[in-house]
């Protein structure tokens, strides 16, 4: 597997990449990848990191596992490459939140490059999937690699926001220093649950309140 980090992220992460545990992930991705058909492709496994050097980071967003479609998960949560029609359920309902909250068009593709290159780091918890299977990467140590990446935002750095949907999502709230970063919290976008307060929460314009505080550029969502 390609572990061509990012020049800031490299220094950041320090001797992480030499822990066992990590070693031993790196081996199960590269078995995997040699025997399965895996999603993003390996040269994407790391996408959020090459477009978002940590010393950039404004916002944090969570996910979960990458979408398991073929074709539709490549290295940025929520995200999809512009060719994918029609978009994933959950990130049709980001794009509604944002329509609502700050009354901009809904965009025509669903590729979030334009948002991570703008310091918003989209971080799955887990970075690999075999095709048509969720979570089936779930055991092989990537939740201990980005609770480390976390802890590091948090430690290195003042001021991210982090946006935490869903159960799973706030989970890690325990890993961010909320006397230095701010931490918003609602529902999963998913179908299943954006009508329990995600639709509303008005996380968008939150953030950019929030950035504009500290004299940070905001967000064009």
């Amino acid at each position: 597997m390609d572990l061509k980090f990012e020049a800031s992220w490299k220094t950041a992460l320090g001797s992480t990449f030499e822990q066992p545990y990590f070693k031993q992930l790196v081996e199960h991705v590269a078995v995997a990848y040699n025997s399965n058909d895996v999603w993003p492709r390996e040269r994407d496994v790391f996408k959020a990191f090459d477009h978002c050097p940590i010393n950039k980071i404004k916002v944090v967003i969570l996910g979960q596992d990458p979408y398991p479609t073929p074709g539709h998960a490549h290295g940025l949560c929520f995200s999809v490459p512009e060719s994918v029609k029609p978009l994933a359920k959950s990130l049709k309902n980001i794009f509604k939140e944002i329509q609502s909250d700050l009354k901009i068009e809904t965009p025509e593709h669903g590729n979030l490059e334009r948002w991570a290159t703008q310091g918003v780091f989209l971080l799955n918890t887990v970075l690999t999937v075999n095709a048509y299977s969720p979570n089936s990467h779930k055991k092989f140590g990537w939740e201990t690699f980005t609770e480390k990446v976390i802890e590091t935002i948090s430690e290195q750095q003042d001021g991210v926001v982090f946006l935490l949907w869903g159960a799973q999502a706030q989970q890690k709230a325990k890993l961010i220093d909320s006397s230095k970063h701010h931490i918003l919290t609602a529902p999963h976008p998913s179908p299943l649950s954006a009508y329990r307060g995600f639709f509303g929460c008005k996380h968008f314009s939150k953030t950019n309140e929030l950035l504009a505080l500290q004299n940070k550029t905001p967000i064009n969502w």
